[in-house]
């Protein structure tokens, strides 16, 4: 079972949509025990990094998703603004203490010649091939103001062109996550979530 995190911050539906359609078995939640008792946590979201925070310590996420995941490693998927979370810091509108799981932080494009968000499909460079094999493509769908920026370069499993090099995926012992919508990418995105879920697809 997938808990796909409910924390106000959107996008839920169309994950689900995406993991219905690869037959994995999954819920949308904000329930402790149904977090603690899930598999696998996916974190979808967008929005802004500081609202983003206050919601999932309001629902008293925050400490639970780190146990959850850093502690007893419980497989993890980001993203998009789940992505940017697990960084240390944000500065979306303001700066922000983040979760923490990687080493970084998540700072604004700035650039003059390119319109912000960067928002459209782009092909990315992969760092660590980890669960790209066999994504038809790796041009993926992207919507973003904002960029994490990791300290550990071995931490980046992508990146992808936009007036600079920018990090498009993360990779980290059990924790995975993407800038970009893998759930909006067409047959390369769902074939990259079906990589990294597959053993909890129903038989």
């Amino acid at each position: 079972m997938v808990a796909i995190i409910d924390y106000g911050m959107g996008n839920v539906a169309s994950v689900q949509k995406a993991l219905n359609f690869l037959n994995i078995e999954n819920c949308i939640t904000n329930n402790h025990q149904e977090i603690k008792d899930a598999t696998s946590i996916l974190l979808p979201g967008v929005g802004s990094f500081y609202q983003g925070m206050k919601n999932l310590k309001e629902l008293g996420l925050d400490e639970l998703l780190t146990d959850e995941v850093v502690n007893k490693k419980k497989k993890f998927l980001g993203i998009c603004l789940g992505m940017q979370l697990i960084l240390e810091k944000g500065m979306e509108p303001e700066e922000t203490k983040g979760l923490g799981w990687i080493q970084g932080s998540v700072v604004k494009f700035e650039m003059k010649d390119l319109s912000i968000p960067h928002m459209g499909w782009n092909n990315i460079l992969i760092k660590n091939p980890c669960f790209f094999d066999n994504c038809e493509s790796l041009d993926f769908y992207f919507i973003h103001s904002y960029h994490a920026v990791p300290i550990n370069k071995d931490d980046i499993a992508a990146t992808v062109e936009y007036g600079i090099e920018a990090v498009a995926s993360i990779k980290k012992d059990n924790i995975f996550a993407t800038q970009f919508h893998p759930e909006k990418s067409q047959s390369s995105g769902l074939m990259l979530i079906n990589n990294y879920l597959k053993e909890l697809r129903k038989t």
